[in-house]
């Protein structure tokens, strides 16, 4: 399968609360549900398009329980997210996650770089990432991530958790696919650029390989 995060962020890449005040508080984030005023018919077939092609889902516990506790009470016959996040594959990365409650639900409690990589090898479609920063930055960390998904909304929430914070590892990105909303978000598809001498991440002249940016031969 091939490993695709989905994201919505605001203009300075804050990804922490979209969709509601108390979707996530912590650090004391008191910004949230700056989304909303964006959300639109277009926003919706956007997040429905990309859910269809969800073959199994991963989320980090914070993304897993905010899910849970609204999307496996919809059940109207013919919504996709709830379709798929109900009735598909879903794996939480959690050490303290025993018993879940939303069915189809796996746990992985430890080192889920080498879980989420196994589950890589598994055939089908698209493992979907949904939010989960902790767990996305790890992943992009680890150079697992096959395309990203954005959907940049013309906010600036000027605090909050980044997906990309100071120190990130860098990587340069072919863009795929656009779309602009009727209310001025940017949904973006991207993957990451091959550099075909060194097999690394290319970003201008450096290849990133292990984390480290080297002169690219190419």
């Amino acid at each position: 399968m091939e490993l695709v995060l989905t994201t919505f962020l605001s203009l300075d890449g804050v990804m922490q609360g979209p969709g509601g005040p108390d979707e996530d508080r912590s650090g004391g984030f008191d910004r949230g549900g700056w989304l909303v005023p964006f959300a639109d018919a277009d926003m919706g077939a956007i997040v429905s398009a990309w859910f269809a092609d969800a073959d199994e889902i991963l989320l980090g516990r914070i993304t897993y329980d905010m899910m849970y506790s609204y999307w496996s009470q919809v059940t109207e016959p013919g919504d996709v997210v709830s379709d798929r996040l109900n009735h598909r594959p879903k794996h939480v990365v959690s050490t303290t996650l025993r018993d879940p409650a939303w069915e189809h639900t796996s746990v992985i409690s430890s080192d889920p770089v080498a879980a989420v990589a196994a589950l890589m090898e598994r055939p089908g479609g698209e493992l979907q990432v949904h939010g989960s920063c902790a767990l996305a930055r790890t992943l992009h960390e680890a150079a697992l991530i096959d395309e990203y998904r954005f959907l940049v909304f013309p906010v600036v929430v000027g605090d909050g958790k980044r997906l990309f914070p100071a120190g990130s590892v860098p990587i340069s990105l072919d863009l795929v696919d656009h779309r602009i909303t009727g209310s001025g978000a940017v949904a973006l598809t991207l993957r990451p650029e091959a550099d075909p001498a060194g097999g690394g991440l290319k970003i201008g002249r450096f290849t990133v390989q292990d984390g480290r940016g080297t002169p690219a031969t190419a």
